[in-house]
């Protein structure tokens, strides 16, 4: 019988959130590891201030990487990827935000709930940080760091979106049961190996958002199903690296982006009504959402100046 013991590497990308970083990966110090072991990639995406590790952090299974550029959250978790298939060869990965701190047994969980033959990505229960909820005067000082940013993923076709089940929803255990859901978010999912090599990696047209629900899409258009796994628990920053909910950076990938992919896999009927918003971003949008939908109809994806 062969002693290998499953191998994931985890593929965080910093982009000048060094103190985040940092954080994230001392509570990554701490987890369990019951069978299956584990190495964390670092991409330092292309930071104007080059990542140092502290010494305190410096341990055998740790490795960073740098880009010259920015090469965006997709860019940056394709390097990651493959760079850790060539030099690691590892069985699943687990691609995380930099924002986000975990609790000891959050990866153990994710391990048990993706085996399963048809199951091809496992995704944490997420809560705010306490202190980062969007609307953290309207809950009780003792609910703080138990309200819920993401328990699940719905693709809503008729309105265009893609929403986080439970977000800004207290934690009474309402999502406390293992099931499908319709995506996971790139903030953290395990990927087993093998869905990676039928699906392929990150779609790089997206640069920043929307990726992960598209990659979802692709994975269950193979077979693969997407487990919301409520017993592993991490803690998210939001939008620590992208300049917050609403900078203009957010508005304009956001509003691109989820054109883009209604545009790509809606049927007819919601086609139509992308369409019909793309005109009403044109006539009545913010000067980012209409250079969203401009960019998108010239077919300029990727990275691409905001202002």
């Amino acid at each position: 019988m062969s002693n290998h013991k499953p191998l994931i590497s985890v593929v965080i990308v910093n982009y000048d959130t060094p103190k985040l970083t940092f954080e994230c990966l001392e509570s990554l110090q701490s987890i369990k590891t019951d069978g299956f072991d584990y190495n964390i990639v670092i991409v330092d995406n292309g930071s104007q201030k080059e990542l140092k590790l502290p010494t305190k952090l410096k341990k055998q299974n740790l490795e960073l990487i740098r880009t010259d550029n920015n090469i965006g959250f997709t860019g940056g978790n394709n390097l990651g990827i493959s760079y850790a298939v060539e030099c690691y060869n590892p069985d699943y990965f687990l691609l995380l935000n930099s924002d986000t701190t975990v609790t000891p047994t959050f990866l153990n969980e994710l391990f048990l709930a993706l085996q399963g033959e048809d199951r091809g990505i496992a995704v944490s229960k997420i809560y705010f940080e306490n202190g980062y909820e969007f609307h953290k005067k309207s809950y009780k000082k003792q609910e703080l760091g138990k309200v819920i940013w993401f328990a699940g993923g719905t693709v809503d076709w008729p309105n265009l979106t893609a929403f986080h089940r439970g977000v800004d929803e207290v934690d009474y255990g309402q999502f406390d049961h293992l099931e499908q859901t319709d995506f996971a978010t790139g903030c953290c999912m395990l990927i087993k190996r093998e869905l990676i090599e039928h699906v392929g990696i990150l779609d790089k047209r997206y640069f920043l958002y929307l990726e992960d629900v598209d990659y979802s899409l692709r994975a269950i258009k193979k077979g693969y199903k997407i487990i919301f796994c409520p017993k592993s628990v991490i803690y998210h920053k939001n939008a620590g690296s992208s300049g917050g909910s609403g900078s203009m950076l957010h508005q304009y990938y956001q509003t691109r982006n989820r054109l883009f992919f209604f545009l790509k896999y809606a049927t007819l009927k919601h086609k139509l009504t992308a369409v019909r918003l793309s005109i009403s971003f044109l006539l009545k949008g913010l000067v980012t959402q209409r250079k969203a939908v401009f960019d998108l109809l010239f077919g300029k994806m990727g990275k691409q100046p905001i202002i």
